[in-house]
């Protein structure tokens, strides 16, 4: 047998020997159909589709479409403009898309060209000139599932920049809506201090007549120091929420920001069924993008297991000039190598079991944002309706409490009531108020969280 035949025969046993390795070894593949399934199984919940009447006729598409407001807007492009956090995820993914730039590259030769001078004693320089052509050939593919490994990345780190514009779209919605909030309580504070200052002026000059006891007049005194104290804690409220947004917009400066003195309407989102709402939430397509590059590299790493072979042609001219040297009269090579792991201790076929386990890991990952995601739509779901009966209640209760404050100003005018049955009166109509003013931003917020949770992107332009 000449030796062709046997380094023939030696090509066609390594390949059967590979064949019957990666088809034993590969990983299954069978994780999307696993994500399918998870999906699927979602129970219904666009039962609990909201009333639109209170915000707007026709439901938003976007979170731009939440609320109708030229500073708000302007605020969130200015956030996702220059947001140092989200301006590094964006950096991320420029630097993930030329990463596949240079794993695509390995499906071309390469081409080398070189020059060196070499002198022995006695003898005049010689230059040596080449030019070397390499390539892998890629008989398993193995290159084609780097790439898709690459492109997955790609997309996961698309998808995780607009999972971040989308939350900080929604955090500085979110604390804007907290900073007119904030504003809203400070004024229902403001007022409450106003009344008990008049009321302690009052006890004041009943007292200096004789016509009160003192004990209502250190009554009147703490209320109205307890007031204040309140106002100051609101103010360093509406104060932090200021530096809050100068630090979501990447701000350095001392912002300070008008804001309307009433709450926005705030539309309420599309409830749509899960596969619809899952399938347009940029986490979820990060994790599901992040097994297939698992995946991807899973089948890398067991094909390293196998043969490959590698091709070379290469021209080389020695001359005693450099330019005589530049392949004028080159002498030609091609070889072709094959080579193929015989024994590594086991540590390719570990690699390749860990590669396969970081499939699973991702499956699991997967998992858990699902379950995140679920847990998200359906808490601001039972918030949206919860919150909307407590408000209810709350108004009612109040508006019940402003008729017994009237009946008890009238009462004191009459001096069937004391001074400090209308401050205690007073008072419970002011908490009633505030309370109700707090449910109504917390309903208004959780329709952002509620949008968010349901796949509402960003729309702003950046």
């Amino acid at each position: 047998m000449n030796q062709q035949s046997v380094l023939s025969a030696l090509v066609l046993s390594l390949t059967l020997t590979g064949c019957a390795t990666f088809s034993s070894s590969q990983p299954s593949g069978e994780y999307a159909e696993r994500v399918d399934e998870l999906v699927s199984g979602v129970p219904d919940w666009s039962s609990a589709q909201t009333d639109y009447s209170e915000s707007s006729e026709t439901a938003p598409n976007q979170l731009s479409d939440l609320i109708q407001n030229a500073d708000l807007d302007a605020l969130v492009r200015r956030a996702l403009a220059n947001n140092p956090g989200l301006q590094q995820t964006l950096l991320a993914l420029e630097q993930t898309n030329l990463s596949l730039r240079q794993t695509r590259a390995d499906r071309y030769p390469t081409a080398e060209a070189g020059l060196s001078a070499s002198k022995n004693a006695g003898e005049d320089t010689q230059y040596t000139g080449s030019l070397t052509l390499s390539w892998q050939l890629d008989l398993w593919a193995q290159i084609e599932d780097g790439i898709n490994a690459a492109e997955q990345t790609l997309f996961q780190q698309q998808a995780t920049y607009q999972a971040a514009r989308d939350a900080l779209a929604a955090e500085v919605m979110n604390t804007w809506l907290s900073l007119v909030a904030d504003q809203r309580a400070l004024e229902i504070e403001q007022r409450r201090l106003h009344s008990l200052e008049t009321v302690e002026r009052l006890i004041v000059q009943r007292y200096q007549r004789g016509l009160s006891a003192l004990d209502d007049l250190d009554s009147a005194r703490s209320s109205t120091l307890s007031a204040r104290a309140s106002v100051r804690e609101l103010q360093q409220s509406v104060r932090q929420s200021e530096l809050t947004l100068n630090t979501l917009t990447g701000d350095t400066a001392d912002t300070h920001y008008q804001v309307p003195a009433d709450y926005p309407q705030v539309a309420s989102a599309p409830i749509t069924l899960p596969e619809q709402t899952l399938a347009r939430r940029p986490d979820l397509m990060a994790a599901y993008h992040g097994i297939a590059v698992a995946e991807s590299n899973a089948r890398v790493a067991y094909k390293d297991l196998l043969p490959r072979i590698d091709l070379q042609a290469a021209l080389q001219d020695v001359a005693d000039s450099p330019s005589a040297a530049l392949l004028t009269d080159p002498v030609w090579s091609v070889l072709g190598q094959l080579t193929a792991p015989l024994f590594q201790g086991g540590k390719l076929r570990a690699a390749a079991k860990s590669a396969e386990l970081e499939t699973a890991i991702q499956y699991q990952s997967y998992r858990e944002t699902l379950l995140n995601a679920v847990e998200e739509v359906r808490t601001a779901l039972d918030n949206e309706q919860a919150l909307a009966e407590r408000s209810q209640y709350v108004s009612q209760a109040l508006a019940q409490q402003q008729q017994a404050l009237s009946r008890y100003q009238e009462k004191y005018r009459a001096g069937n009531a004391t001074i400090l049955e209308l401050l205690s009166v007073q008072q419970e109509t002011y908490d009633l108020e505030s309370q109700l003013d707090t449910l109504i931003f917390t309903r208004l917020s959780n329709r952002i969280t509620l949008a968010s949770a349901l796949g509402l992107g960003a729309s702003y332009e950046s």
